[in-house]
Parts: structure tokens; sequence; C-alpha cells
């Protein structure tokens, strides 16, 4: 997100939360109080929460440097008053904007942070106070979960429900895979969305709830397809490995998920790149080969490339080894093939 057009301070605080953030906030729009300077001092921030996103608007004064920006919050959050207390504890009553600092670019996230986690006290009070019985009794099981966030939808368009996002698994995905490229940490959700039936006569409370019972199964579930997903990648990757003594060091790879690779090979004077596709069934599914020309190119003036090819032996019971000289030996034939049809390509231009 560019940071032009703001003020350095409003710049440098915008900068370091869009960076530094847990979760990846976005800036959806920006504009200026005053029409006259054009100096921009405002904008609409997108706060991940409960698998959504919330609108919050941040209300700087370009005029009024000092002072700290004003937050408002989405029209179904009236009730919503964070820092409003009566409590006569001094302590009590700090908070990120007591002792604002315009100099400092780490204020910013603060108070967005602040304010989220106060959000998420405010929602968590809202769904407790739901006359539900079969909600309370959720509400009750998954309240010793870490991390679990809530939210409480009403209002006249649509129905009353109760969102619930449920951390799964406590495993850190990111060390799992090497080079990962994410920069927050990666973690698994359950939502699950209650409508609200507030006089209910009769409400079962025995046998199936989520927390109880369908929880413990899905994890244990999700952390089989986890593990094998991770492993899959380590299968791929020996699997590239295998086809360098063959084919050449590969000119690209994707060296973290190792879902395709680019060979530059030669067939006598016949020169072309291979493009190898892996998909995550691999290797029940065997890989997707295109040959691409380095020489002859269609009247577009793209380079001449042919299908898809999937038509070759095949086994996922090979070791990588076998799989890569089946690979090779297909690879030989089919280069005569693919020089023949470069050559009448280009013939025909």
């Amino acid at each position: 997100m560019s940071s032009e057009g703001f003020p350095s301070f409003i710049s440098a605080q915008l900068h370091y939360l869009v960076n530094h953030s847990p979760q990846t906030i976005k800036v959806e729009q920006v504009w200026s109080g005053c029409k006259y300077s054009g100096s921009l001092d405002r904008f609409t921030l997108l706060i991940p929460y409960c698998l959504d996103t919330i609108k919050w608007d941040v209300i700087y004064n370009a005029d009024f440097p000092l002072a700290a920006p004003d937050v408002i919050f989405g029209p179904e959050d009236e009730e919503f008053h964070p820092f409003h207390d009566n409590s006569a504890d001094v302590t009590a009553t700090k908070n990120s904007l007591s002792d604002w600092n315009n100099k400092d670019p780490t204020r910013l996230l603060a108070l967005i942070q602040e304010l989220r986690d106060r959000y998420m006290t405010y929602q968590r009070k809202r769904v407790g106070e739901v006359d539900d019985d079969r909600l309370k009794f959720e509400y009750s099981t998954m309240l010793s979960r870490e991390g679990i966030e809530m939210h409480m939808n009403s209002g006249v368009e649509k129905p009353e429900e109760v969102k619930f996002a449920v951390p799964l698994l406590d495993m850190n995905i990111n060390k799992m895979v090497v080079g990962c490229p994410w920069r927050h940490q990666q973690r698994i959700y359950l939502q699950v969305i209650y409508p609200v039936n507030r006089k209910c006569q009769t409400t079962s409370l025995v046998g199936w709830h989520v927390h109880g019972e369908y929880l413990p199964h899905l994890e244990e579930s999700l952390e089989r397809q986890v593990l094998e997903a991770v492993s899959s990648i380590d299968v791929r990757r020996r699997f590239i490995e295998a086809l360098a003594p063959l084919l050449g060091r590969p000119v690209e790879t994707d060296s973290v998920f190792y879902r395709k690779a680019l060979f530059f090979v030669a067939s006598g004077n016949f020169s072309f790149l291979v493009l190898i596709f892996l998909s995550t069934q691999f290797p029940k599914q065997q890989p997707a080969l295109m040959l691409q020309s380095s020489l002859y190119f269609n009247p577009q003036s793209m380079p001449i490339k042919s299908p898809l090819l999937t038509e070759y032996p095949w086994s996922p019971r090979w070791e990588s080894s076998q799989m890569a000289e089946r690979i090779f030996e297909f690879l030989v034939d089919e280069s005569l093939n693919f020089k023949k049809y470069c050559s009448e390509g280009h013939l025909q231009q």
C-alpha cells in the first residue's frame, strides 16, 4: 500500500501498522478531511476478525498533528465504547490514547490491537447474554479454548446469528514448511454459525455438540491431512531432484511447495524448455509436461508450445529415480515430434 499524500507522521504509523500487524490488515480507502489542503489524513481499515473483516475508519487531523486519531466503528457496533470506564482506578482507564505520541510509528498499531482485543471482549459479552439455551450450552463448552473468536450478528435486514471462529491444531505450520513465504502465522479455523432462537420451548442438549464431540474427531483428521500435505512436499522435491542428473539443473523451481519446475534441454541441435507441473495428488496423479520452443514462434510472436502431455508410462509405486528415467525416455522420443511440430508451424507463417 502506498502512503504517498499523507503527512510524514501518519505515513510512518500506517506503514508500520500494515507491515507489522499480526493480522493481515488492509487499507480500503483514503481521503482528506479538508477539501482545500488536499493532504490525506483519514482512511478505512479492513481488520480480520472471526474469519471475516470489520471496517473501522481512522480519522486524523493533519492541521493538529499532536492530536490522537479518532476511530469510528461500524453502524452495527453503536454500543461498543472501548474506553468508557467509570472506574475510579487511574490504571484501569489508561489506554493507548492516554499518552499519545505522534512521533512514535508503533502507536497506531498498538491502538488498533488494543481496540481489537476490547472488541473481542465486547463480542464475547454480547454472545454470553443471548437468551438461547442451545447457544449458552455451546458457549460454555468453548470458553476454555484459547484463541476462540465470536461475533453476534443482529439487524433488521438479517436474522440474528452467532459466529464462532475456533482455532484448530496446536501446530506451527510455518516451521513445518521449509522456506515458507508466509509473514503471518498460519492457522486453521473452524467457523460455526448458530441462528439465535430466543424463545425455544424445548431444547435438547443431550448427545452431539461441537466442542465436546465434533472437534476432537475433526482435529485428528486435520492433523493427518496436514502431515500428509507436508510430507508430499518432500516427495515432490525428491522427484525434481531426481530429474536433474538427466535433464540438467532446473532453470526455475517452486522451491517452497515444489509444484512446478522448468528445465532447458537439448536434443541434438534442437533446444527447448520442459515445464513440469505437479499436483497435490502427486505421485498418484502423474506430472503434466509442456514443451516450449526457444527458437520458433507463432504469428503472435509467442514461443510455440505443445499441449499438456500426460500420456506416458507411469506408476505411483515407482521410486523417484525410476519416475525420472521414464519421463526422460518419453522426452527423448517426444522431442522429435515437437521439433517437427515447431518446424511445420514455422513454415506455415
